[in-house]
């Protein structure tokens, strides 16, 4: 948000809380040319070690599953105006694909996940820090048709899982994240009062930062 760089958003909640809702309105808003888009979920740790049934069961809810050191170091060298190779990452396997996704630099860097407030070096790299906050009956109504349609599980592994880590995981971990949050919406991104507040914030950092360089670069 100072000197023309650009302004790190954190969009935190519980899994199928509305985060990628509220990421997809935040670039519609905005414009998706002035985003530069982080998932969480592209840096799981590839496990090239262990077969398709022994990745099946880690547990892919607890912090330790992710490389956040990879995430905090791109989004540093976005900062200084570098692009990044963002890993791919196929849930079918759960395996990263040999493929990446190039991100260049952008005004806004928004990055999503579960566990993204509970890493405190990832945390401090934050401008704003969202959680969105949505009923447990209605997340797991989500992710129970997510992971059937998008990811080609069964009913009773997506039960197994939830009950065994994403449950307890959630209560361990996510929940108390809330706390870092700098403003929590109810309902995700159906919640168009909050949209519009996080929105109309957005922009106006946007032009802060515009102006900013502006002045930096006549002088």
């Amino acid at each position: 948000m100072h000197d023309g760089k650009p302004i790190i958003f954190g969009v935190a909640g519980g899994t199928a809380s509305g985060k990628t809702t509220v990421a997809r309105n935040i670039l519609k808003a905005v414009g998706a040319a002035k985003v530069a888009y982080l998932p969480h979920d592209a840096y799981y740790k590839d496990r090239p070690d262990l077969s398709l049934e022994e990745r099946a069961q880690l547990n892919y809810d607890h912090p330790n599953s992710l490389e956040t050191r990879l995430m905090i170091k791109h989004i540093k060298q976005l900062v200084v105006g570098a692009a990044v190779e963002v890993p791919v990452y196929d849930f079918t396997i759960h395996r990263r694909t040999d493929e990446t996704v190039t991100v260049d630099p952008s005004p806004i860097v928004l990055v999503d996940g579960i566990l993204i407030f509970t890493r405190r070096k990832l945390r401090d790299l934050m401008d704003i820090k969202i959680f969105v906050d949505t009923d447990a009956d209605v997340r797991f109504i989500r992710r129970l048709n997510r992971d059937i349609e998008e990811r080609g599980r069964t009913l009773d592994s997506v039960v197994k899982q939830y009950m065994e880590t994403v449950r307890p995981m959630h209560m361990k971990f996510v929940e108390p994240s809330k706390r870092y949050a700098d403003v929590i919406i109810p309902h995700g991104g159906m919640n168009e009062v909050a949209m519009a507040m996080v929105v109309s914030r957005l922009k106006e950092l946007l032009h802060h930062s515009a102006t900013q360089s502006e002045i930096d670069n006549a002088a």
